[in-house]
């Protein structure tokens, strides 16, 4: 069974946000936090997803930031089959041509919703070789772009952890890029996402930041969760995980790069 080796995993930096979304998270299967409140996103957190996962007999890992809603949330697991079924390695939404906001690159998928397939590359997970990936080499990838609707950049290198896709996609790992629109009249942010069979699988809200800070987004974030029916709700204590010496790290690179911009000013470096 799927759902056996599963488990789903959220890079949280809104608590009050999650705690009313998780509810429709995917029932009967480990979920995981990152508290992310000390500024541990992106690139960090996939490094830190890999930490602290590793060995625990996962092979299928959901990604799910706290501003994702999920429609139907049994839908995943059949997405999962199915991606068993075709030798899919990872899915997601595409960072470029797809989202109107997201005019960045086509070849990365946004880290809002993932799924990896966890114990296969977990074998081969190397933090040094994944860090030196990020370019993009002419003609390098293959991917028919020309149904895309939206802008896209196949040059774009705008998040720094595009390194990872990349170097999945180098590693030979076989990408489903979702379908993606927008549905809701007047909420030109929220993003539907949809299987390969054209069901709708999750809403993802965007602004998660925002949320109870922001009355716009606030009001707009509400709504959409009052569409989702109450006996979808599922009920869960997720094992949650902090590194509480991360943002001391964060504030010494910082400290460091601007010492070695001085440094190469002066010629020093």
């Amino acid at each position: 069974m799927i759902k056996e080796t599963t488990a789903l995993i959220t890079s949280v930096s809104n608590f009050d946000l999650y705690q009313k979304t998780s509810q429709f998270f995917p029932n009967n299967i480990p979920h995981y936090v990152i508290d992310g409140r000390n500024g541990m996103h992106g690139l960090a957190s996939i490094f830190y997803t890999f930490k602290k996962l590793k060995n625990k007999g996962i092979e299928w890992l959901i990604m799910a930031d706290e501003d994702v809603i999920f429609q139907k949330s049994e839908q995943v697991f059949e997405l999962i089959e199915y991606m068993k079924e075709n030798d899919y390695r990872v899915a997601g939404v595409r960072e470029g041509g797809v989202i109107s906001h997201k005019p960045f690159n086509p070849y990365a998928i946004n880290t809002f919703f993932s799924i990896l397939h966890f114990s296969e590359i977990e074998k081969i997970f190397n933090r040094r070789e994944i860090k030196n990936q990020q370019y993009i080499e002419p003609n390098e990838f293959n991917d028919e772009l020309k149904g895309l609707k939206m802008d896209f950049d196949i040059e774009s290198l705008y998040e720094p952890y595009y390194c990872f896709y990349f170097w999945l996609k180098r590693k030979g790992f076989k990408f489903l890029y979702l379908n993606v629109s927008t549905d809701f009249p007047h909420d030109n942010f929220t993003s539907s996402v949809y299987d390969p069979a054209g069901n709708l699988l999750l809403y993802h809200t965007w602004y998660a930041r925002a949320y109870g800070q922001n009355e716009k987004h606030t009001k707009r974030i509400n709504k959409i969760l009052n569409t989702i029916p109450k006996s979808a709700r599922s009920s869960f204590s997720p094992v949650v995980f902090k590194d509480p010496h991360f943002r001391w790290k964060l504030r010494m690179k910082k400290n460091f790069r601007k010492i070695k911009m001085k440094l190469n000013k002066l010629g020093c470096y």
